[in-house]
């Protein structure tokens, strides 16, 4: 046993979980004290809500755990503070407890005004789960250790106060009741019933599909499968009674969310004379997407909405799924550019995944603005000669000196940044069709459920954006999933979640492309909808190709640009990607200068062995008239 005076001596344990229960812990039990008998350990204070979910789904006796109490201390309050001293002090409590209703229920309308045989009496709202559980700990915030917890479990078993099971399946009297189960629904179906209301789906839809769910599976199996129609009412009449405008004051509303949505706010700064407004939100579905996702795939930021209407720009951060459909895993809303200050919530992002799963690391960052530091998220790649970036910009406005329109407005949006713009091309890679057109796609779905339904006087306030992404857009995102993972209610799809157009793309047989191996300049495509109609591609199979259909001349990424790139690449008559180009030149340009450290040797020749196999192929091709010819001095190497 140990003493409470001997706690900070203690491991740290940080189970490799994205939850964990008691079972995953070592206990010392504490000797002396208040806490005598008890169980502790120190586990990081980060992880709290982590170990209270997987206490919660104790597969014996499934409980929700309430909080009956809490404290909290300023840092600097106390001049000697104990060594269990806290700066919070949090109660937790089974839901099925301390109260004991079993008996009062059994007795309704002989003696109404009994009380139960312990606790503290009525409790307005759960008098129905009431049965006595006495399983409680206590989690503190160390006044001296502030990123450790001290947990002291008080009573680990749940049982009453006979020491006898009171609820889940070891309670002889909770078989076949929902007292068998957890007290309430999880947040799995409270978000599932939620993001249904929010898209459109009536109540008897909701509680009938419910009902065939649960039917599928043989019946009740967990407190979820006895979601009730009255659930559903409570939750659509929230739905109703919520409103964004939570103070007159926009920034007083923005603090009071912020306050009663801790858990999905990863940071925050307020707006002030040297500080600029910067929120940081990240839900736990989102969260669960990004780590699912984004671990050993593509991370995309969408960073240019709202320039013109909001108060703030929204940046957004995209995970891409295994249909390439765009998903928004995290929100910033900022005061200032993204480039700018990207330092101070990309790292207390990384921190929160990194505390969910350490191994997470994302294979590509795409990156749609050029001020956003390159060495913040870890990309460098190689540097790649040509015209100077002045001549470039002067041939380019040559070209098109009579569109004065476009001048106008290249001048106005791109000009100012184009030498930036240069710069990554020339020395980072260009991502592919598939993720600009799902992004795309995200940006004109973002604009629809946002933008386009904002009233003229909202414009002006972040508490408004703050609740239509986290109710509305994250709604429609959650409700995807779900259509594509069940295959149900897809009659109800918005059109926007339809447009990504690399899954239309994919829906063209190769038979509707037409392409001349004499001529590969140009290459055209059957429309899909009216047989008569060919639509012409110029650049096909390029990065920068486009088409004559409206929806790529009005400047979008079309699906039959998409398509012509995958039909030439699968026949290897496409152009080497200008990405595949400067990740060439970038090896080449480092083996000109060997490193000293021969692992990153070895691995150099290893690329370079690959590197010129593929030139060869690509120069044996060209020599059969399927490609333009190679530059000789890149073929030398």
């Amino acid at each position: 046993m140990a003493r409470m005076e001997d706690i900070l001596s203690l491991p740290v344990q940080d189970p490799p979980y994205a939850e964990f229960s008691a079972a995953h812990i070592n206990w010392v039990k504490v000797e002396g004290g208040r806490q005598g008998g008890d169980d502790i350990a120190i586990i990081p204070f980060s992880r709290v809500d982590d170990f209270v979910k997987g206490e919660s789904s104790n597969a014996e006796c499934p409980a929700n755990f309430r909080v009956e109490s809490r404290r909290k201390r300023n840092e600097g309050s106390l001049h000697k503070p104990r060594v269990d001293g806290y700066l919070e002090y949090t109660l937790y409590w089974c839901s099925y407890g301390p109260e004991d209703y079993r008996d009062v229920d059994s007795n309704i309308g002989e003696n109404s005004n009994m009380k139960p045989s312990s606790g503290k009496g009525s409790r307005p709202g759960r008098r129905h789960m009431m049965r006595g559980c006495l399983c409680h700990f206590t989690v503190k915030r160390l006044y001296t250790r502030p990123l450790l917890a001290l947990v002291i479990y008080n009573q680990r078993y749940h049982v009453d106060k006979t020491g006898t099971p009171c609820h889940g399946v070891l309670d002889q009297e909770a078989v076949g009741t929902r007292a068998m189960y957890a007290p309430r629904i999880s947040e799995e179906l409270r978000q599932k019933v939620m993001s249904m209301l929010h898209v459109g789906i009536s109540l008897d839809a909701i509680v009938q599909n419910h009902m065939e769910e649960v039917q599928r599976h043989g019946g009740p199996i967990n407190r979820d499968d006895f979601l009730t129609r009255n659930d559903v009412r409570n939750m659509e009449r929230l739905i109703r009674s919520t409103s964004h405008e939570f103070h007159a004051n926009d920034q007083s509303s923005v603090k009071i969310w912020v306050h009663r949505h801790q858990k999905h706010v990863f940071y925050y700064c307020e707006n002030s004379g040297s500080e600029p407004f910067i929120l940081g939100i990240q839900t736990d579905w989102q969260l669960q997407q990004m780590l699912r996702y984004g671990h050993n795939g593509s991370i995309a930021f969408h960073s240019v909405i709202g320039s013109n209407k909001l108060k703030f720009a929204l940046c957004s951060l995209l995970a891409f799924d295994s249909s390439q459909n765009a998903i928004p895993v995290t929100w910033v809303i900022t005061s200032c550019s993204i480039g700018q200050d990207i330092r101070k919530w990309i790292l207390p992002l990384i921190k929160r995944i990194r505390g969910k799963d350490p191994r997470w690391r994302p294979n590509a960052i795409l990156v749609d603005d050029p001020s956003i530091e390159a060495s913040v998220i870890r990309i460098l790649y190689g540097t790649k000669s040509g015209m100077s970036t002045v001549d470039t910009i002067e041939e380019f406005m040559l070209i098109y000196v009579d569109q004065s329109a476009f001048i106008h407005h290249f001048k106005l949006k791109w000009l100012p940044k184009i030498e930036l713009w240069i710069d990554r091309v020339r020395t980072l890679p260009v991502t592919s069709q598939g993720p600009c057109a799902s992004i795309e796609s995200y940006h004109l779905r973002l604009k629809s459920k946002v933008l386009s339904l904002l009233p003229a006087n909202y414009f002006q306030r972040v508490d408004f954006l703050l609740h239509e992404l986290t109710t509305q857009v994250h709604s429609c995102y959650w409700f995807d999933q779900y259509m594509a993972e069940t295959g149900q209610f897809k009659n109800v799809r918005d059109s926007f979640s339809l447009m990504n157009s690399w899954n239309l793309a994919m829906q063209i047989p190769d038979v509707d492309v037409l392409l001349d191996a004499e001529n590969l300049e140009v290459a055209k495509v059957v429309s899909q909808g009216d047989r008569s109609m060919v639509y012409t591609i110029w650049n096909p199979g390029f990065e920068f190709g486009i088409c004559d259909c409206s929806w790529s001349m009005n400047g979008n990424m079309c699906k039959h640009v998409i398509k012509v790139a995958i039909f030439c690449r699968s026949r290897q008559v496409a152009r080497p990607l200008l990405s595949a180009q400067v990740y060439r030149q970038g090896l080449l340009n480092m083996l000109q200068n060997l490193p000293d450290d021969p692992l990153v040797l070895e691995h150099s020749i290893a690329h370079l062995t690959r590197l010129q196999q593929d030139i060869k192929n690509l120069e044996d091709l060209s020599n059969n008239g399927l490609l333009q010819p190679l530059l000789r001095a890149q073929t030398q190497h």
